[in-house]
C-alpha cells in the first residue's frame, strides 16, 4: 500500500506529488450529507477507522495554532515545532510546550471525544471495531475512554532524550521548575532563556541528557511502527470517518482518500469543507460535537 512509502516523507503543509496525486484524482463525486443513509452504512461495518484533527480539540478550547489567529507570541507552530528550533533555542520550544501542557491540563474532553469513545466500547462487546488515527497530540481521546488510539504525531505528555532515546509519560505541572511560571502566549512577552542544564533532563542516572517532547515535528518523519498498524486499520476498515481535519497537513492527508479510492464508504465531519469533501461518500458540516453524537449512536439494528 502507499503508505509503505511515507516512512521517509516529513511531516508538513500537503504539496502536489506523484505520491498523493495521480490515481486519486479520479475520485471525485458530490458528498452527500444524507444522515439517514450514513446511519446504515454505520450499522453494517464491522471496522471503523476514525481520522480526527485539530478540530476536535478545538471544541474543547484548545488552541490550533493555525491560521491567522494560530500565533503564540509572534509566531506560528511550523516556526517553533522543528528540531532546528529546538537545536538552535530549547527554551524557547520548551517554553511553547510548556503552554501547551498547561493549557491541556485544564480542559476536558467534549461530546465528539466520548460519542467515539462511548460508540467503541459498545461495538467491541459486538465483536466490531472501532481505531482512533489521531494527529492531534493532546491525551483527550484517552481521557474520555478510547481505547484504540494511534497517535501518529506523538504526544505532548511524552519525554524524549535526545542523547539516549528514552521515552517516557510525564504530566508534571511544571515539567521542570525552571519553566513554572513561563510560557506566555502574549506577544510582548520576553523569552525566559533558560539554560539548557535547567530544562527538562533525562532521568536515567547514566545518561542526564537534554530532553525534547515526544512529538513529531515539522520536517520529521513518522514513527514507522505506529505507521505499520495505521496501514493496517486502513487497508481493513470497512468505513472511515474523517474529523475535525482540514486535510492539509502531509502525509496523514492522504489516509483518508486513499482508503475512498479503493471503494470504502469516507464521511468527513467538518465546520467546513475541505480540498478533499469531493472525493468522500458524504461530508456533515458542523461542529463535530453535534454531529457526531447523531452519527455515531446506537442503530436499532444493534442487538447489544
Amino acid at each position: 500500500m502507499i503508505l509503505r512509502h511515507l516512512v521517509s516523507i516529513g511531516l508538513g503543509p500537503r504539496v502536489s506529488s506523484p505520491v498523493t496525486r495521480g490515481p486519486l484524482v479520479e475520485m471525485t463525486r458530490s458528498a452527500s450529507s444524507d444522515m439517514s443513509e450514513f446511519r446504515k452504512v454505520f450499522s453494517k461495518a464491522r471496522h471503523i477507522a476514525i481520522i480526527t484533527g485539530a478540530g476536535v480539540s478545538a471544541e474543547s478550547g484548545v488552541p490550533t495554532f493555525r491560521g491567522a489567529a494560530g500565533y503564540w507570541r509572534k509566531w506560528q507552530s511550523q516556526d517553533i515545532a522543528t528540531p532546528e528550533a529546538f537545536f538552535r533555542n530549547p527554551s524557547l520550544v520548551w517554553e511553547f510546550y510548556h503552554y501547551r501542557r498547561e493549557v491541556m491540563l485544564s480542559k476536558a474532553p467534549n461530546t465528539a471525544h466520548l460519542a467515539i469513545a462511548e460508540c467503541e466500547a459498545r461495538l467491541r462487546k459486538q465483536g466490531r471495531s472501532v481505531v482512533v488515527i489521531t494527529q492531534v497530540i493532546d491525551d483527550l481521546h484517552r481521557q474520555a475512554g478510547s481505547r484504540h488510539v494511534l497517535k501518529i504525531h506523538g504526544s505532548l505528555f511524552e519525554t524524549r532524550c535526545v542523547s539516549c532515546g528514552h521515552v517516557a509519560v510525564n504530566q508534571g505541572s511544571p515539567i521542570c521548575a525552571a519553566l513554572e511560571g513561563k510560557g506566555s502566549p502574549d506577544p510582548d512577552t520576553s523569552d525566559a532563556k533558560i539554560p539548557p542544564e535547567e530544562l527538562p533532563r533525562c532521568e536515567k542516572s547514566d545518561c542526564h541528557g537534554l530532553l525534547r517532547p515526544n512529538v513529531t515535528w515539522f520536517g520529521e518523519t513518522l514513527d514507522s511502527h505506529v505507521l505499520t498498524k495505521v496501514e493496517t486499520v486502513l487497508d481493513t476498515c470497512d468505513l472511515c470517518l474523517v474529523v475535525g481535519t482540514s486535510s492539509i497537513v502531509y502525509p496523514a492527508a492522504m489516509f483518508a482518500p486513499q482508503v475512498a479510492s479503493r471503494g470504502v464508504p469516507v464521511a468527513e465531519f467538518n465546520i467546513e469543507t475541505t480540498s478533499e469533501t469531493t472525493r468522500f461518500t458524504y461530508h456533515f458540516q458542523g461542529p463535530c460535537g453535534a454531529t457526531l453524537p447523531l452519527a455515531l449512536a446506537r442503530h436499532e439494528s444493534e442487538v447489544i
